[in-house]
């Protein structure tokens, strides 16, 4: 996004000497530096610890979704502009002390609204626009205290620039220390916070923060602003250096956009198509933060030679992984990769254009906008305008604009080296489609795509060829995944996908990388498969989930009465049906509710059910208000590997037996590549008297039968009420656990009992 290559990193000194006039003390002069990084590194500490926070607050009320995240990401990024805005105002109008006063007061007033928690009023979301509802959510909870932080770190920084310290006419470096303090909140939050402290005790420490934080700032205020300061009251004084032009706020805007875009799309598409992981979605923040920490500190330079190849060659990769798979892994290792090196020659890039000190909050402004205009993009706008994640492939190929220089050049030389490497690109093409003629592959855009692929490696030394390049890779790109056979959905939950194996005799939902139903269309021998559909992968009769429904059927004298699910799927449990018994579905997502009573897509509803109610919304709030009785409740609501932790907790549970008959029984399907459930399952239990026992499958899948191995919990106040269940395996309590509620859950517990389990044989 850079216009050129800067001549010289070197600032402007004529804004260096705007605090000389009042040098400070020895003793403030010491305290100047420490005492507004500080400051800078607790203010950001607390401003990212929030975010997973009340975002984990929020989950209760919205379910595990990656969009959740990705709003609160866009939602926080709306707010750093806002206070970016008040802070480029201050320092603009009013001097460092009058400046200070007023901002204490906005972080008293804020402090009014601690601690952190939901607000009352605010209820069930709605079945449709969500993203808008937790937009609301948000700012409303957290918008004043996070607006307060968010303007700590220009105008901590602009007032260090008036203070007259050595270091002054280039402050900066202090945004590293912010970012630090950022990066460090990302990893303590699920390494150390989350599993030690309650929500309620995390709150709590946060607005004791928040207190020593404003004495920090008195600190660091004062610190910067000595008894000489001319500016200790009345206006500023007004910038000296000359006014960045447009096309210099224009770099500064796009080279943060991009990253910021990407950030929320990596997340998206690794989350999506590669794994959904717990932890993953903070994997990509925290290595967006650290390429601040490196860019923006003293002596950085421009990207180096051996940065920029990388950038290209990785971007060659991961536009040839939309075609040829590199498995979970190497997937992750490369589009992280890849993100970590775009963002940091990005960022580095803009580190190289920053303005002189005294246009420092302007500057971060501009920074703030490229910001939101980037979440607001993937974050909001991308979810509703396209099916699949095809923001993610166009970003990385825009990624290779925000190398330095990128721009340079005539408008003639563009033109000749343009057209060279289009002929390039273009010849390219007609080979890999003769040679998929010759070899009988029918799959040109594939192709295409690959040679798109190799077209951007090969031009990493010329950035004219490379533009053109990674023009015609993203548009073979596209057109191969427009190709793609399978339908694609897209919803505040997620993408689902409807896919047909290639011999064409299943039908399968899939949401990210997990299957969520499975409809045969045609017999082993052709012939079209009539009657009701059978339910296959983790559904049929003979898997944990059949018998656990068919054995406590028959404990219950042949009827289950009335039965809850709690997740839709393609409907599958609804053939598991017998007699006179009334099933109700829960679903949280109105897409997959459409997409399970269309006929022309998967007849189970239709078929087995089509009586049976579909209730949207979160379980833990439309369940609250339905009658009670239940012989069955089944819970199978863990889209993907991504758990929404609210279902497993004391007050779950507590809903689940208000529902429950008293010798009803709950049945949790926790098939999970990553956590193990099952010991949490059975602490939870232990609080209400619950007997656990757990079926855990192992067997590689099996295609002629299509079935899964699933991983399935019941859970009964009477063991005497599962029959022959009670064979499976119990599972003690233990009591030195603390058990999930909506106030703790501890994900590396899970992750940790998946490690614990013994290795199967026949892996």
């Amino acid at each position: 996004m850079s216009t050129s290559h800067p001549k010289s990193t070197s600032l402007p000194t004529s804004t260096a000497a705007l605090g000389t006039a009042s040098r400070p003390g020895p003793v403030l002069a010491r305290a100047q530096v420490p005492a507004t990084a500080a400051a800078l590194l607790l203010s950001a500490f607390l401003l990212f610890s929030v975010q997973p926070m009340f975002t984990k607050m929020v989950l209760p009320r919205l379910g595990g979704s990656p969009a959740t995240w990705s709003v609160a990401l866009v939602v926080f990024q709306a707010l750093l502009l806002g206070g970016y805005l008040y802070a480029h105002l201050l320092a603009r109008r009013l001097g460092t002390r009058t400046a200070l006063a007023v901002h204490l007061g906005l972080m008293l007033v804020a402090g009014l609204a601690l601690p952190i928690g939901l607000p009352a009023g605010w209820g069930a979301p709605p079945a449709e626009n969500q993203a808008l509802w937790l937009v609301g959510l948000f700012a409303t909870a957290v918008g004043l205290p996070f607006f307060a932080l968010s303007a700590n770190g220009p105008l901590l920084q602009a007032w260090f620039t008036r203070s007259g310290h050595a270091r002054s006419g280039d402050p900066y470096f202090l945004y590293a220390a912010s970012n630090v303090g950022s990066f460090a909140a990302l990893l303590a939050y699920p390494l150390l916070i989350e599993p030690l402290w309650p929500l309620r005790g995390q709150a709590g420490a946060w607005g004791a923060g928040f207190a020593v934080l404003g004495l920090l700032i008195l600190g660091a205020g004062l610190a910067c602003a000595p008894a000489g300061d001319p500016h200790r009251s009345g206006a500023a004084t007004a910038p000296v250096s000359p006014a960045p032009g447009r096309r210099r706020r224009a770099a500064w805007i796009g080279l943060a956009f991009v990253p910021s875009a990407l950030l929320v799309s990596v997340t998206a598409h690794i989350s999506t198509d590669v794994a959904a992981a717990p932890l993953l979605w903070v994997a990509p923040l925290a290595l967006f933060l650290l390429t601040f920490v490196i860019a923006f500190r003293d002596g950085t330079g421009l990207p180096g030679g051996m940065l920029l190849r990388l950038q290209v060659w990785g971007t060659a990769l991961a536009l040839a992984s939309f075609v040829v798979g590199f498995g979970l892994w190497g997937g992750l290792a490369l589009h992280l990769g890849l993100f970590f090196v775009a963002a940091l020659i990005g960022h580095a890039t803009l580190y190289h254009l920053r303005p002189a000190p005294d246009r420092l909050t302007e500057f971060y402004v501009c920074v703030s906008l490229g910001g939101v205009l980037g979440g607001i993009a993937c974050g909001l706008v991308a979810p509703l305008a396209v099916s699949r994640v095809v923001e993610y492939p166009l970003l990385i190929v825009a990624a290779l604009a925000c190398r330095p220089g990128f721009f340079a050049g005539s408008a003639r030389a563009w033109l000749v080296r343009g057209a060279q490497g289009g002929l390039a690109g273009l010849a390219a093409a007609g080979i890999m489609v003769l040679a998929g003629q010759l070899l009988g592959v029918p799959a040109p855009a594939q192709l295409l795509a690959l040679a798109g692929a190799g077209l951007v490696a090969a031009s990493w030394r010329d950035p004219h060829r490379l533009a053109v390049a990674g023009l015609l890779a993203l548009c073979a790109c596209l057109a191969a995944m427009q190709a793609d056979a399978a339908v694609s959905l897209r919803s505040f939950f997620g993408i689902h996908r409807i896919v047909e194996t290639p011999d064409g005799t299943m039908r399968l939902l899939m949401h990210g990388t997990t299957v969520h139903g499975a409809m045969r269309l045609a017999n082993p021998d052709g012939t079209p498969a009539d009657g009701p559909p059978e339910p296959l992968v983790y559904y049929t009769p003979e898997g944990p989930l059949g018998t656990a429904i068919r054995e406590v059927r028959a404990a219950r004298a042949g009827s289950l009465g009335a039965v809850a699910v709690i997740g839709l799927g393609t409907g599958s449990l609804a053939c598991h049906r017998a007699g006179t018994e009334a099933w109700r579905f829960y679903e949280i997502d109105p897409v997959v509710a459409r997409i399970a009573r269309d006929p022309a897509r998967f007849r189970f509803l239709s078929a087995c059910g089509p009586d049976m109610p579909v209730v949207l919304g979160d379980a833990r709030l439309t369940l609250a208000d339905a009658p009670g009785g239940l012989g069955l409740l089944v819970v199978d609501a863990f889209s993907s590997d991504a758990i929404p932790a609210h279902l497993l907790t004391r007050e779950a549970l507590a809903l689940y037996l208000a529902k429950l008959a008293p010798d009803g029984v709950l049945v949790v399907h926790i098939t999970n590549r990553h956590l193990d459930l099952g010991r949490i399952l059975a602490r939870v239990g232990a609080e209400f008297g619950l007997a656990t026992h757990v079926a855990r499958e192992s067997f590689p899948f099996d295609p002629a039968r299509f079935r899964a191995a699933a991983t399935v919990a019941v859970l009964a106040r009477d063991p005497a009420r599962l029959g022959a269940l009670a064979a499976w395996t119990p599972i003690a309590p233990d009591m030195a656990r603390r058990p999930w509620t909506d106030d703790f859950s501890n994900i590396l517990q899970a992750m940790a009992d998946k490690r614990a389990l013994p290795r199967p044989s026949n892996d």
